[in-house]
C-alpha cells in the first residue's frame, strides 16, 4: 500500500514538472511558429517580436495544450474568425459563447507598423477602459477590400479622424483588411500560411439566435503546437 502511495506521489510529481517544463518559454521557442490543426485544415502563425507579451502569452498556452479541442466560437463573413474560449471546448449545440477566460488581462501592446490587414492575428478584449487583452480569446482578420472613399470614412467615423498611413492604405486596397480596428485591439502576429482556410471558414453558415455568430457546425482546433519555422 504504502508503495502504491509513494509511486503516486512520484507521478503527480512528475506531472507537475512537466506542466512547469511545458510553460517555460526558451528561446527556442521564439524561432518556431505555431500550427493550427482545425477540422478545416492547417493554419499556421508568426508572432511578433514587437509585441513580447501577447507572444510569450500565446506561446504558453500552446505549449500547454490549452487551445487544444477549442472552437472557432464566432465567425462573420468579411471580418473575422474568434477562439480560444475554454468554456467552448465541451460547449452544448446552441450554447452561446464568449465569455470564457483565464481570469488575467495582457497590457495593450499597440504599435503602429502592426495593422489590421488581412491575416493577422489580434487578442479579443471586453470594453475595459485600458483596453487590455483577453488572457486566451483571439481573432483571426479576414476582413474586406477597401477603396479611397471608403477608407476615408473610417478615418472619420470610426477612428475619430486618425491618419491611416499611405503604406497601410495600399494594403487594405489590395488584400484588405479591418481598419476600424486599429489601435483598440492588439495585433501580435499573423497568418503565413492557411490564409485560404481562414476564408473557408469564414464562409460556415452561423447562427442567429442566442449563440449568435457562432458556427451552426463545430469548427474546432483539433491540436495548436509549436513547428519549426520554414524561411
Amino acid at each position: 500500500m504504502r508503495r502504491i502511495f509513494l509511486s503516486g506521489i512520484i507521478l503527480i510529481i512528475g506531472i507537475v514538472c512537466f506542466a512547469q517544463k511545458d510553460s517555460i518559454i526558451t528561446k527556442k521557442d521564439l524561432k518556431q511558429d505555431v500550427l493550427l490543426q482545425t477540422n478545416h485544415g492547417d493554419i499556421v502563425l508568426r508572432l511578433s517580436d514587437s509585441t513580447p507579451l501577447h507572444r510569450d502569452n500565446f506561446l504558453k498556452l500552446v505549449k500547454t495544450g490549452f487551445y487544444d479541442s477549442l472552437l472557432f466560437h464566432r465567425v462573420i463573413q468579411n471580418f473575422m474568425i474568434q477562439g480560444g474560449d475554454p468554456n467552448s471546448k465541451h460547449a452544448k449545440a446552441g450554447e452561446p459563447l464568449g465569455d470564457g477566460g483565464v481570469g488575467y488581462r495582457i497590457p495593450a501592446e499597440f504599435r503602429v507598423s502592426l495593422f489590421h490587414k488581412k491575416g493577422v492575428i489580434a487578442a479579443a478584449r471586453d470594453n475595459n477602459p485600458e483596453k487590455a487583452s483577453s488572457g486566451c480569446q483571439f481573432y483571426i482578420v479576414q476582413g474586406r477590400v477597401f477603396t479611397d472613399a471608403g477608407l476615408d470614412s473610417v478615418e472619420t467615423f470610426r477612428l475619430n479622424g486618425r491618419k491611416i498611413p499611405a503604406e497601410q492604405r495600399e494594403v487594405y486596397k489590395t488584400i484588405g483588411g479591418s481598419p476600424h480596428l486599429d489601435q483598440s485591439y492588439t495585433v501580435f502576429g499573423e497568418v503565413v500560411k492557411g490564409l485560404d482556410v481562414v476564408d473557408k471558414i469564414a464562409e460556415v453558415q452561423t447562427s442567429k439566435g442566442q449563440d449568435t455568430d457562432r458556427p451552426l457546425e463545430d469548427v474546432r482546433i483539433l491540436k495548436a503546437k509549436l513547428i519549426k519555422r520554414k524561411k
